[in-house]
């Protein structure tokens, strides 16, 4: 998702560009399209990115171990800095911000670095393919979402007896 931005880095501070995007990244080692709107605004020290894309990537779930599609909506604002002078050429120092995005030599702005960390942040630590995911059968690893294994029902450990009859009574309430 690279834009050359040289006649906007020409442009009076405030000058806006809009983009629609569809274009495939690689995120969390696949490839996902990624649509969606980005606006360009030129600013005193570089031009900022606002975007809003959506995509999706392939997870597993963290009950049952399916792969599935997780749908992402990336809210995406960052500044970016030309390291060469649009009109002299000569280089620009950077601001001491650690990891800034950069405007290339030939001022080409590349959202993809952009992209692929929102959406690595975005991605659930557990993902679920479902909240009623019933998950894998402890004795045998059958996916209890593809109906019962063959497995005996296992004994209640004696110590959580009072617990259970707890449970029981809260339930009949």
């Amino acid at each position: 998702m690279r834009i050359n931005v040289s006649q906007q880095l020409k442009s009076s501070i405030g000058s806006i560009r809009n983009y629609e995007l569809s274009e495939v990244v690689s995120i969390a080692g696949g490839d996902s399209t990624v649509e969606g709107k980005v606006t360009l605004v030129r600013t005193d020290r570089g031009i900022l990115s606002r975007a809003t894309l959506h995509t999706e990537v392939g997870v597993t779930c963290s009950r049952c171990l399916s792969l599935f599609n997780y749908p992402l909506t990336l809210n995406i604002e960052e500044e970016y800095f030309p390291i060469t002078d649009v009109v002299s050429g000569t280089s620009l120092s950077l601001p001491e911000e650690p990891g800034c995005f950069t405007i290339d030599e030939h001022h080409v702005l590349d959202l993809t670095e952009a992209i692929r960390q929102y959406a690595l942040l975005a991605i659930p630590m557990k993902p679920l393919c479902g909240e009623d995911c019933a998950g894998l059968c402890p004795t045998c690893g059958h996916n209890l979402n593809q109906g019962p294994c063959q497995c005996l029902p296992q004994e209640a450990d004696p110590r959580r007896s009072k617990l259970n009859k707890l449970a029981l009574q809260r339930g009949m309430e």
